[in-house]
């Protein structure tokens, strides 16, 4: 009975913070400041990128999350690890799929041109 409910409490605080950090990125609410989200060299190169990155990545990191609510809840009613590992390594798995989804979208968004030095940035044409 105490595996059980250790299976069931570990799985369920697992879950409920990848949710979190999965709808956060979703909604675009992390900070590139902070330790959450996806933090690799392209998504921290902008904002932008990071915004974009933790979007992408928020689906499937909220959805790994509901993988190991289910996982500890299915463990708790059959008193089984081996349904406690699969909820575990699934939702590990599929959040660190989210990760690289969205680092590969903060690779692929085009970085903006600099400004040259000395330029206002009105578009006069005298930059150049």
């Amino acid at each position: 009975m105490l595996l059980r409910i250790v299976f069931l409490v570990v799985l369920v605080a697992f879950g409920g913070a990848l949710g979190v950090v999965g709808a956060l990125g979703w909604r675009e609410r992390l900070a590139p400041s902070g330790r959450l989200g996806v933090r690799t060299p392209a998504a921290l190169r902008s904002p932008e990128a990071f915004r974009l990155a933790n979007r992408v990545a928020g689906v499937p990191v909220l959805a790994a999350g509901m993988v190991a609510l289910l996982g500890g809840v299915a463990a708790f009613a059959t008193d089984s690890a081996v349904i406690a590992a699969i909820g575990l390594v699934g939702a590990v798995l599929i959040a660190r799929a989210g990760g690289i989804a969205g680092d590969r979208a903060a690779v692929i968004l085009p970085a903006k041109e600099a400004v040259p030095a000395g330029c206002a940035g009105c578009a006069c044409g005298g930059c150049g």
